[in-house]
């Protein structure tokens, strides 16, 4: 994996021009090196209002790009949710999108990069429509967090393999330390966005 941050990338210019190396032929690297955003740079942030703690989540464009894709377009202004704390999966802390940010038909994204077992870090797209739980007829929209390790997608019908569509690759361990407050303390509004 190539860091997307700016420094980095900056980096990569400088020796690629004190090599008198030229820019990659490949035209999603070439504009990756001149600085240009492409998907490649396109992260998000997810900030807990209150707190003021924010961390940044790269994108996993490579592995789940439909769902990066509807996700990306459905953030293109920050959301703000009251996030609660999972019952069955462990370290996971869930909020949804809001119907104002629900621009895109859920039930066209395919399965993307899923697993059950997620890592520290990673951030899960879930689609629940009516009636999918018995007992729920209710449709939800889930973006969920994991912060800590032991995460596992288990509901009430068993296991439930998820799209995996980021990772948060900066200030995990002070988001960690608000997502196990929520366990405490009960919801906690977080704003979701695009960073860059």
């Amino acid at each position: 994996r190539i860091d997307d941050t700016p420094a980095i990338q900056k980096l990569y210019r400088s020796y690629a021009a004190a090599a008198s190396t030229p820019v990659p032929q490949n035209p999603k690297l070439a504009a990756y090196f001149r600085g240009a955003p492409t998907t490649m740079s396109k992260q998000l942030y997810l900030r807990f209002v209150d707190a003021d703690v924010q961390g940044t989540i790269t994108m996993y464009w490579d592995h789940a790009p439909k769902t990066c894709k509807a996700l990306w377009g459905a953030l293109k202004k920050p959301i703000r949710w009251d996030a609660s704390h999972a019952m069955f999966s462990g370290p996971e802390i869930m909020m949804g999108l809001p119907e104002s940010a629900r621009n895109f038909d859920p039930r066209a994204l395919p399965p993307e990069n899923q697993t059950v077992q997620p890592d520290p870090g990673e951030l899960l797209w879930f689609y629940q429509p009516k009636n999918f739980f018995k007992n729920d007829p209710s449709e939800f929209w889930e973006i969920g967090l994991f912060y800590d390790a032991g995460g596992r997608t288990f509901g009430p019908t068993g296991w439930i393999p998820c799209t995996y569509f980021g990772r948060m690759t900066e200030g995990l361990p002070e988001i960690a330390q608000q997502c196990r407050l929520i366990r405490r303390e009960g919801v906690k509004t977080v704003e979701l966005g695009r960073l860059r």
